[in-house]
Order: structure tokens, then sequence, then C-alpha cells
């Protein structure tokens, strides 16, 4: 993050990026920061619209494609921009990919953005030869805290501790989420100068992360009635389909990383090192986690990524989407 804040700052930039981890808003951030930098514009529409951008998402293209593309030369301007999005390649059948970086061209970007990245892959070594990795992190909760005070400051206003405790708990210290409640904040104090725990009481509503919680919980014990249920009460609070998605993957993102340290042999205090995850929250997960195979996260996880591109790709409803997630992995029987 901070090697990546020096290249905006300076305008030095390098030729390949990857940004990966569990934190997707600030995945996220910083993609659209990258594009701004390289393309003069972050909207999808003027992206569109640029001839010297390409954007790949998922698995629906093959290497030969993003390397034709990337040996051909922009059209009036410094850079082709190649954008791929969850493609996998960090996990496996990226060698190819990894090889072509060395010697690409100098006028060709790479933006990788991946939910994780194998360090011991070909793929991960060679965009660190060549450029920069970042991964993002769950951010803990003093670093949260700053932040929030940041965004409350830059509207010349102020906010108490008991405020930002509340919004914290209300969201899981969930940046996105965090990210949305203060906008609703923001319109709903106007001009007072102060934001106050009642304000965060009137305005925020409860986490909705306990109910993502409780419905993976259905699903890891085969409830599916259980599991539609929690998920038709959110849409009845009108959280859109794809923040739940969202949330699901994340969740099952952490039940994966901390399935997979406790196989490796860490202990409760190796892991919350490792994860940045509050200890009573780990001891959550590990629960959960037992619950299900490590292939069925990951098939999940894989799934949570594919649902997201069909909707983004107008092949299915986001409300359709989840529904079937959901009942494919609460009526599943493992073997």
């Amino acid at each position: 993050m901070y090697a990546i804040n020096e290249d905006l700052k300076t305008g030095k930039y390098k030729s390949v990026y990857l940004l990966y981890g569990p934190e997707g808003y600030l995945v996220r951030r910083y993609r659209d920061k990258l594009l701004q930098a390289f393309c003069g514009n972050g909207s999808k529409k003027a992206l569109k619209d640029d001839m010297n951008f390409n954007a790949f998402m998922g698995k629906d293209f093959t290497v030969e494609q993003i390397i034709d593309l990337a040996e051909t030369l922009p059209f009036f301007a410094e850079r082709r921009v190649l954008l791929i999005e969850d493609s996998g390649l960090f996990m496996k059948d990226g060698d190819k990919l990894a090889d072509y970086l060395a010697d690409k061209p100098e006028t060709t970007v790479f933006i990788f953005v991946e939910s994780g990245a194998d360090k011991r892959s070909k793929l991960y070594k060679a965009v660190t030869n060549v450029g920069h990795a970042a991964e993002f992190r769950v951010q803990d909760e003093d670093t949260l805290k700053r932040w929030i005070v940041s965004l409350v400051k830059k509207e010349n206003k102020q906010i108490t501790v008991r405020a930002v405790e509340s919004l914290l708990e209300r969201t899981n210290s969930d940046m996105e989420l965090l990210s949305q409640e203060l906008e609703k904040l923001f319109c709903y104090v106007q001009d007072k100068d102060a934001i106050d725990l009642p304000d965060v009481e009137a305005v925020c509503t409860t986490v909705i992360s306990n109910h993502i919680f409780d419905m993976i919980a259905a699903m890891a014990n085969k409830n599916q009635m259980e599991a539609l249920r929690l998920y038709y009460e959110l849409l009845a609070l009108r959280e859109p389909p794809m923040r739940i998605l969202n949330l699901i993957g994340r969740q099952f993102t952490q039940l994966l990383t901390i399935k997979d340290l406790r196989n490796r042999g860490f202990d409760k205090r190796k892991i919350v090192e490792k994860t940045e995850i509050k200890p009573f929250i780990v001891d959550k997960y590990l629960a959960q986690a037992g619950k299900f195979p490590i292939t069925t996260l990951k098939e999940a996880l894989e799934d949570c990524v594919q649902f997201d591109e069909a909707v983004k790709k107008g092949n299915m409803s986001d409300r359709l989407c989840v529904e079937l997630l959901l009942v494919k992995y609460s009526g599943k029987v493992e073997e």
C-alpha cells in the first residue's frame, strides 16, 4: 500500500501491479487509483471507450489472448493498460504469463486484482521481479478508528469515541460498510458540527455480518430453510444482493485462511497474528471452519467469484445468484 502511494505521489510507476487480499474495499480503491493514474479516468464508461484499455474478468479468456493484446502498441498514448480480475492465475496455470512478463513491451501495463495469491507461484514471483505486489489485509481496530476520524475531519466535523465504537460494532469493522454508513451519517447530521452516539443509533443499520455468519452456519448444518430465511430477511432490510454475496465470499475467504493455518499447525495466537482478526472472532471462525472440508471452502469461494462475474456480465440476476449459492451448499451432502 505504501509503495503504491509513493508511486502515485511521484508519478514513477511500475509496469505490473498485483492487488490482492481479504480487504476488498482497499483493493478496489487502489485499483481505481491506478486506473485513474494510467488512463486519466477511472469511470466505467470512459474506460469502455478507451482504445488502450482492456479488462478481463474471471476465467473467460486465454493467456494467449492477453499476450496478443499486450504486444499491441498503444494508439496515440504512452501506455496500453490490461486489467485482469479474479483470474485465479496466481493459484494455478500462471506459468506461461509469468515467463512473458519478463520480456513484455515497456508500453504495456498489467494490473492484476485477486482475492488471494500463492506467494510460491511462478507468476507471483515474476510480478515482484518486474513490478509490485500489494496485499491488503483486514485492518486492525486502531487503524480503522484513525481512518474514521480522518474521513469525518474531511467533512469539517468531529465524532465522539462512543460513536466510533458503535460504528465499528455495527459494521463488524468492514471498511465497505463503514464507508457507506458514514455517508448516511453525513447526510443525516448535515449542519451539526459533531456526530455522536444517538446519530449512529438513529441512522446506521445493525451489522449484517452477524446474519452472514448465521447464514453460513445454516449452510454448514445443511439447514436450507434457515439459510434462505436469513437471506430474505436481509433483502427485506433492503440490503443489496451483491453486498450480501461479497460478504459471504469475504467470510469464506477468512474461513479458508484460518482452516489452512490450523491444518499447517498454527495455534490460535499465531492465527490471530497472521490474520489480524480479533481473538473472539477467530474462535467463532475456527469452530465454523471445522464443519467444512477445505475442498468445499475452496469450491464455495470459487462459486462466489463465478456468480459475481455472471451478474456483472448480465447473465444472471443478483438475487438469484445468492439463492443458488445458498441452496447448493445448504443442501449438499459431504462425502
